[in-house]
């Protein structure tokens, strides 16, 4: 069940929060205006669990169901400026957790088809997206996939890039993941259909993706 509506004095609590939230990305060198403007928009305690949800404006990781967790909003904001998403692009998204990802990128003007591997998440994503949001399957993220997308968001790290999710890229298609380092650890990279080339981002925190759906609730 959702959060009642915040009173007169919590909603204006509520918006100093959301704007030093904002500046605070800005502080850590996010500078693309759609992207602040949706950080400012979705509010990310929506997306995360109850008992969290006065963590929600802090930059770090929260706990999901299932040994999920919802990533460091620095690190979506990485992500997402590697991505440089634009209004009406078709976006793949690999990894749905808390749905929150999703929403910033339908926010920008994305249609999101977005894979989950756990029932309970896609449950959970679902009901904060609302009926008329992005479409979100229960699906096996490591699985080749169906159709070709102008945008590919993987929410983990692999060891390497998936020969068929390169194929479901368009052409000037973008895809952006973490790819694992030798010593340890793991790097964002996005990847470029026309150049069959690689951007190296910076380092991040991301989980090892996992093949196979799951029941777990």
């Amino acid at each position: 069940m959702e959060a009642s509506e915040p009173g007169a004095g919590e909603g204006d609590a509520q918006a100093v929060e959301n704007a030093a939230f904002v500046l605070a990305l800005r502080g850590r060198g996010l500078r693309d205006t759609a992207l602040l403007r949706a950080f400012e928009r979705v509010p990310r305690a929506r997306f995360a669990l109850p008992e969290h949800r006065d963590l929600a404006r802090r930059d770090i990781a929260l706990p999901l169901p299932c040994g999920a967790a919802m990533t460091a909003p620095a690190t979506v904001a990485a992500m997402l400026a590697l991505l440089r998403l634009a209004p009406g692009q078709s976006v793949l998204e690999i990894g749905t957790g808390s749905g929150y990802v999703t929403a910033l990128m339908a926010d920008l003007g994305a249609a999101v088809t977005s894979l989950e591997r756990y029932a309970a998440l896609v449950g959970h994503a679902r009901a904060r997206l609302g009926s008329a949001g992005p479409r979100v399957l229960h699906a096996d993220g490591l699985a080749p996939v169906e159709g070709s997308y102008d945008r590919i968001l993987v929410h983990g790290s692999v060891p390497a890039l998936k020969p068929h999710w390169l194929a479901a890229l368009k052409p000037g298609g973008r895809l952006v993941t973490g790819l694992a380092e030798a010593e340890g650890g793991c790097r964002l990279a996005a990847y470029l259909r026309d150049t069959d080339g690689c951007d190296a981002g910076p380092p991040a925190r991301l989980a090892a993706l996992v093949p196979g759906r799951s029941l777990a609730t």
